[in-house]
């Protein structure tokens, strides 16, 4: 059986959180196992709602990839690049830009939440709003048959869907159309209760010292309508049982949520139990990245070698759409 070419890319907008672990990173694990793997820090992508403030960028790629490389990525059964290395990125992604209707854009449901909830940055540039042009682009260069994603993102790998027809009907080419991977738990609350993003400030990172880490656990939103501890609970109103779900076994999780809604555990006693959970879960990874912050030359040179496969993969195919586009 043919592996599958899987891409797929995160921005260095900040640190690695939780949300990016389990909704991504173990799925991405999971697939180099079986599938030809490659993976991008999406540098460019970051400056789409950081153009003001670009002097982070750098540190946040090489403490992306630390992070990528302590949880499990393997860079002898991936490939793992900056996207910023490969210039055929930005090629295509004009080239693509020419043929994108604006409707096609303004629809996308991400572009529209950002704008109604981010409120203490400009987003009104053709970047942002035209950044789903460049994702195309970064998937389309290297004819990825499969992207894993959330499902958050699969209006984005639609609009790629329809780049890609279009562009093959108006030049006759057979650039790939890639087929979603849903992961399991595409989704993970932060410590609001809504989506754990960077850009809401309610993120556990990977790289949080251990006392700010017991700290957010310890913080997290419980049942609103639990007041008092003899308070009958419903968990599944609980962001603290979203993660006993997956950190804890299966039986401790039917437990729990019997205790809660009888009353019989309260809500602290309920996350010193999380803690435990993942923090054990989580401490092999806080290893890791120690002995890598020790050595950040063997990451840099890691990236490099992958910058270069994907290049030589990346200009192949822009050659393809440039003849197939007749300049």
């Amino acid at each position: 059986m043919k592996k599958l070419r899987v891409l797929s890319g995160m921005q260095p907008s900040g640190r690695m959180h939780l949300g990016n672990l389990i909704g991504a990173l173990q799925n991405w694990i999971k697939l180099q196992e079986e599938n030809e793997c490659f993976f991008f820090v999406a540098d460019w992508h970051a400056i789409s709602t950081n153009y003001e403030n670009t002097k982070d960028i750098k540190e946040n790629i090489i403490q992306m990839l630390i992070d990528w490389l302590a949880c499990g990525l393997d860079p002898v059964k991936s490939t793992l690049f900056i996207q910023s290395k490969v210039e055929e990125h930005a090629i295509l992604h004009l080239l693509l830009s020419m043929i994108t209707p604006v409707s096609w854009l303004e629809r996308n449901p991400t572009y529209k939440e950002q704008i109604t909830q981010i409120k203490n940055k400009d987003l009104s540039t053709y970047g942002f709003l035209g950044y789903p042009v460049l994702q195309s682009a970064d998937i389309l260069i290297y004819k990825a048959n499969a992207v894993p994603v959330g499902i958050d993102q699969l209006p984005h790998l639609e609009l790629t869907r329809e780049i890609a027809r279009r562009f093959n009907f108006l030049y006759n080419a057979k650039l790939v159309e890639p087929a979603p991977l849903l992961t399991d738990i595409p989704k993970l609350p932060g410590t609001d209760g809504r989506k754990m993003s960077k850009s809401y400030n309610n993120a556990i990172y990977l790289s949080d010292p251990v006392d700010v880490f017991e700290n957010k656990v310890k913080n997290l939103i419980t049942d609103p309508a639990r007041v008092r501890r003899t308070d009958k609970g419903n968990p599944d109103v609980c962001t603290a049982f979203v993660f006993h779900k997956i950190y804890s076994s299966a039986d401790d999780v039917s437990q729990i949520d019997k205790d809660c809604r009888a009353a019989t555990i309260g809500c602290t006693d309920c996350k010193k139990r999380l803690l435990e959970r993942m923090k054990m879960a989580i401490k092999p990874i806080w290893e890791k990245r120690e002995a890598l912050l020790s050595d950040t030359k063997k990451v840099f040179d890691i990236a490099e070698q992958g910058s270069i496969k994907a290049k030589r993969i990346a200009s192949d195919v822009l050659k393809e759409v440039k003849e197939a586009m007749r300049i």
